[in-house]
């Protein structure tokens, strides 16, 4: 009987010893846990990039690599200075649907300040109710980008604002007959003289006074931007950790980065559906180079939350689809990666960056959370009174 006394008792300390050793160790990871959270805010929050960790890039990335951070001020080109009063005159002319073959579609209305500046449609409606073929990108922080559309066609605001007048599935209109309706209106007579010196409409000064008020649309502080700015409680936890991940293991930042949050490149993720219904060749109708089929303009993630849904054919509809996507790799098990397309046979080259990263289900979480960060509340805009 004394035996298994003892024997209980010897159980019984050396459970009580295992117990407290295993206390002893939680308590210490969560103690370096909590050590680590908080010295990556007092680094992320200092208001000097360079004391940050050092970002995981790959090696075809990293040339051109621009740490993220706040937007920097918009340039306007030589040739198309700012002045209020043209931003008046583009912002009127925005809103006009008299610069559609019906008057009855503006380029507010893909793009509706109340929607991201988008429409937040899969296709957008446009002429005689034609659906489009891409999704509408966002005109938010547009003057940041060096290329417009999803396949880079063109290279200014300038250029960019006179094709969807003209393009049948959308405004459906020739730009000098735009031009000539907009030149008849009376009340354009006043908005063109004090935004060009006279009272003469052309196409070119249209297109210049829509790109200068485009350029004004920006974001305003994100609570990234309070967040790297030396508000150091802003952030949550999880939202600090997402931060982290979208710089490391994530690796989010190869294509993201700069205070755009794009390197304004182009990359083929394999969303490109070659020899599928709705494949979409990308950049390659424009250059013909066979190297760019599949590839897409890398979209900015400022606003990312309210601009939905997202790629470039509005395939995924929430975030936490984006984040898994590229969390797997896209494996691409459905998608035939080759085609023929006007006699060529192209083939889809997905970028080396989007592979498996086995993200758990926190970090996806917490790279959502991260990513909501860099959006805005919506901001109502006046409404221009339109001329007669």
């Amino acid at each position: 009987m004394k035996n298994v006394l003892s024997w209980i008792l010897v159980l019984f300390l050396l459970v009580s010893i295992l117990n407290n050793c295993l206390s002893n160790s939680v308590q210490k990871e969560a103690r370096q846990k909590v050590a680590f959270i908080e010295n990556l805010r007092k680094l992320y929050s200092s208001g000097d990039s360079s004391k940050w960790p050092k970002p995981i890039l790959d090696p075809e990335s990293a040339p051109s690599f621009l740490e993220i951070g706040h937007l920097p001020n918009v340039q306007f080109p030589d040739d198309n200075q700012y002045s209020a009063e043209k931003e008046l005159l583009g912002k009127t002319l925005f809103f006009d649907p008299r610069l559609s073959k019906s008057n009855q579609i503006a380029c507010a209305s893909c793009h509706d300040p109340e929607l991201g500046w988008c429409d937040n449609r899969t296709f957008s409606f446009g002429h005689d109710r034609q659906i489009g073929t891409r999704n509408a990108m966002s005109i938010l922080n547009v003057a940041y980008a060096k290329s417009l559309f999803w396949d880079g066609r063109a290279k200014s605001l300038e250029e960019q604002s006179q094709m969807p007048i003209q393009d049948e599935r959308e405004m459906s209109e020739h730009i000098d007959i735009a031009a000539g309706k907009i030149s008849k209106i009376k009340g354009y007579e006043i908005l063109f003289e004090k935004a060009f010196g006279d009272k003469l409409v052309t196409k070119d000064r249209i297109s210049k006074a829509i790109a200068t008020f485009e350029r004004t649309v920006k974001s305003s502080s994100s609570k990234f931007d309070k967040f790297i700015g030396g508000k150091s409680d802003a952030y949550t936890n999880d939202e600090l950790m997402g931060l982290h991940l979208f710089r490391t293991k994530a690796q989010c930042i190869n294509c993201h980065n700069s205070g755009y949050f794009s390197n304004n490149k182009f990359e083929n993720v394999g969303t490109s559906l070659l020899g599928e219904k709705g494949e979409d060749l990308g950049k390659y109708l424009v250059t013909k180079n066979p190297e760019d089929a599949g590839k897409f303009r890398v979209p900015s993630l400022r606003e990312v939350s309210r601009t939905g849904p997202w790629e470039h054919n509005g395939s995924m509809m929430t975030l936490t689809e984006v984040i898994e996507f590229y969390s797997k790799g896209n494996p691409e098990y459905s998608q035939k990666r080759s085609t023929v397309y006007e006699g060529i046979t192209l083939h889809s080259q997905k970028s080396g960056m989007v592979r498996m990263l086995e993200l758990s289900d926190e970090e996806i979480s917490q790279l959502e959370a991260f990513l909501r960060t860099l959006s805005t509340k919506p901001e109502r805009i006046s409404l221009p009174e339109l001329p007669k």
